[in-house]
């Protein structure tokens, strides 16, 4: 079978979605290859703590509103229908299987490479999947970097997050060009972060 595409995996909680996680995406069309990137919701990474998680289906209407129009752009809640909590590696086989025709590779960047050991089946995930690792402040690639599956890329270093979205809704700043305007609007009507 012909593959039509090659899709980067955008996987994350989006708690909330914001413009760093849009200017990855966009850079890695314009510039990694990329022919869509997928936005993966997950509703529970093993290894972050979810005391502050919004729900998964208020998650998932922020990411469908920050790419609304994006045609290069496409919202996947396949996690959502799989044993919790979700492995990378289930996700990809999965996705595989769904999707024959693409060829799949994930966006991480340099800090989820210090406990990429960690995850499961990453080896089988190196074997099968390639990995394009974006910069991030105060984390190098290590003993990742000459993998040949794995691809640094120069994508520009985005210091915001979420947490620090977060941070500010909860003492009232506001934050209004930190993500799209209707994700932030969103936010606001519906109290969240509060």
């Amino acid at each position: 079978m012909d593959i039509t595409n090659k899709v980067g995996l955008l996987f994350g909680s989006f708690n909330p979605i914001h413009h760093g996680h849009l200017m990855l995406a966009n850079y890695m069309l314009a510039y990694g290859g990329m022919d869509e990137v997928w936005f993966v919701v997950s509703p529970q990474n093993p290894l972050k703590d979810k005391k502050t998680l919004l729900s998964d289906i208020h998650r998932l209407d922020m990411v469908h509103l920050a790419v609304d129009n994006y045609h290069h752009f496409k919202v996947i809640d396949l996690e959502f229908r799989m044993p919790k909590p979700s492995y990378t590696i289930d996700t990809l086989v999965r996705l595989s299987e769904q999707y024959p025709n693409r060829k799949f590779c994930l966006i991480c960047g340099t800090d989820s490479l210090q406990s990429f050991h960690k995850w499961k089946n990453h080896l089988e995930i190196l074997k099968n999947y390639e990995l394009r690792v974006y910069p991030r402040k105060h984390f190098a690639a290590g003993k990742w970097a000459s993998h040949p599956k794995i691809v640094m890329v120069d994508a520009p270093e985005i210091e915001v997050s979420s947490s620090f979205i977060r941070k500010a809704i909860q003492e009232k700043k506001e934050v209004p060009f930190f993500m799209p305007n209707k994700v932030y609007q969103h936010i606001l009507s519906n109290g969240f972060y509060i």
